[in-house]
């Protein structure tokens, strides 16, 4: 039977991972022992990717220690699964220079895709056009149709299927599906069905890919002609079933078409399908999307029923306050930051933070303070955004002398990484130099100047608005 995967989001982004895996595959890579530890340390420590891994390699080998293949393409593994991208491609190629190890048809289809990402589609055709015949197989043309995909450039990955096509490589349903998530991308309708009428012609096989990519194109681009069809034929077909994800974004589709009702539909199906494994998550996205229709009743369903296994889980309150502020439940919203608060065992400072954006939104500013007031007495600790936030409810309100005070004690509390929100300060030092208190402004770019995690760029740029 084949079965839509429900542990994969119904996302081009899933697709592309299962594919590159399927492509970029080796058999070293599945037999392989786990990687050399100290010379698996040292690259690990290595993570500047402006920094050549090349010496420290080369120092491994001066110091008469060995590495063998299986543990080269081990540490290409791990490089590609952290995206460390520019030491994989390093990596991969003192393997062949250095070492003068044979490459097999998945190195070199790995080599191919870190090319592609680090230093673009063209010079991985380069690659490829250097490539004698025999190395160009099935995996190796495939991974080059991938790179092309990745880099949506449609006229070469077309023009690349057909000669997979002439040599007798696009059998299965694996060169096709690449070719769908292109279309699918591109809202490419036409061609996208010309492809599946062609795999049906050629009885191919579908696949869960197949499917999934299909299905999103629909929901996306709101054909819901099309989707409802597709649905239809899979639920008719007793060797196809779709799992929780297919039948939620279904109810994304019929959600963008203002389907109401259908929507609702879709999303008891997909409650239907959840496994233990993947009951979190669902619920968590049934929240929203129940918001999003409006039911406030199904809402408060599921989050009983998720409270029940996974309490005091912060994603799960974060997630049931942006529904019930969609839904303009504001009395709700305070009841679950209470239960929250009564119970949780970690701070987490997103969540009174959301209900601070929603008080001053709403111009609710008195609530806002008040909270905040409650958590600086509590100990709680206040980071640099939770002051932004209510800065921005000052400026939208027209109270510009709280919102001056309150973006000075943002600054006093902004750590390295945090982005000054430079409308709501620009908006502070215009209405100073309007008052002519001038000295504060300056008071404000001293502050800025004083934290050294600020660009002198920026402290230029904003002394402008007071000259």
């Amino acid at each position: 039977m084949i079965k839509l995967l429900g542990s994969n989001p119904w996302h081009g982004n899933a697709i592309f991972g299962v594919l590159r895996t399927l492509f970029y595959s080796t058999e070293a890579l599945a037999s392989c022992s786990p990687p050399f530890e100290t010379l698996y340390h040292r690259i690990s420590r290595a993570g500047n990717p402006r920094v050549s891994i090349v010496p420290v390699l080369d120092q491994w080998v001066e110091e008469g220690r060995d590495v063998n293949k299986s543990e080269l393409q081990s540490f290409v593994k791990m490089l590609r699964k952290y995206r460390r991208y520019s030491h994989a491609l390093q990596i991969s190629e003192w393997m062949s220079d250095a070492r003068n190890y044979d490459l097999s048809h998945g190195d070199i289809a790995i080599r191919l895709d870190l090319i592609s990402k680090v230093c673009g589609l063209e010079q991985a055709e380069m690659y490829f056009n250097s490539l004698p015949d025999p190395l160009r197989n099935f995996k190796v043309y495939g991974a080059l149709l991938f790179c092309s995909v990745e880099h949506k450039s449609l006229e070469k990955a077309e023009n690349l299927f057909e000669k997979m096509k002439e040599l007798g490589y696009v059998k299965g349903p694996l060169p096709y599906n690449v070719m769908l998530t292109l279309y699918s991308q591109l809202g490419q309708h036409e061609k996208l069905d010309i492809l599946v009428k062609e795999m049906e012609e050629k009885v191919i096989d579908y696949d869960s890919f197949t499917l999934k990519i299909q299905l999103n194109l629909y929901a996306n681009t709101s054909d819901i002609d099309r989707m409802e069809k597709l649905l239809m034929k899979i639920e008719a077909d007793p060797l196809v079933t779709v799992d929780w994800n297919g039948y939620v974004v279904a109810a994304k589709g019929f959600l963008k078409a203002g389907l109401l009702e259908k929507a609702s539909s879709m999303l008891r199906r997909s409650e239907q399908l959840v496994s233990n494994q993947t009951r979190t998550l669902a619920y968590e996205i049934f929240l929203s999307l129940y918001a999003a229709i409006g039911n406030k009743e199904e809402v408060y369903r599921i989050w009983n029923m998720y409270k029940f296994m996974a309490r005091f889980k912060n994603s799960g309150y974060l997630c049931m306050l942006s529904s019930l502020v969609k839904l303009d439940d504001i009395d709700g919203a305070e009841m679950i930051l209470e239960e929250w608060e009564s119970g949780a065992k970690f701070f987490d400072i997103r969540i009174p933070n959301f209900l601070i954006t929603t008080y001053c939104k709403k111009g609710l500013l008195v609530k806002a303070e008040s909270y905040i007031n409650k958590l600086e007495e509590s100990g709680q600790p206040l980071d640099a955004s939770t002051w932004t936030r209510l800065a921005a409810g000052y400026h939208m309100h027209g109270q510009m002398a709280k919102a001056v005070e309150t973006m000075k004690r943002a600054i006093l509390a902004s750590q390295p990484g945090w982005e000054l929100n430079h409308l709501i300060l620009a908006a502070c030092l215009e209405y100073l130099k309007e008052k002519g208190n001038l000295e504060v402004a300056h008071e404000l770019l001293s502050l800025i100047r004083e934290r050294d995690h600020f660009s002198e760029e920026l402290c230029d740029k904003l002394e402008k608005y007071i000259i």
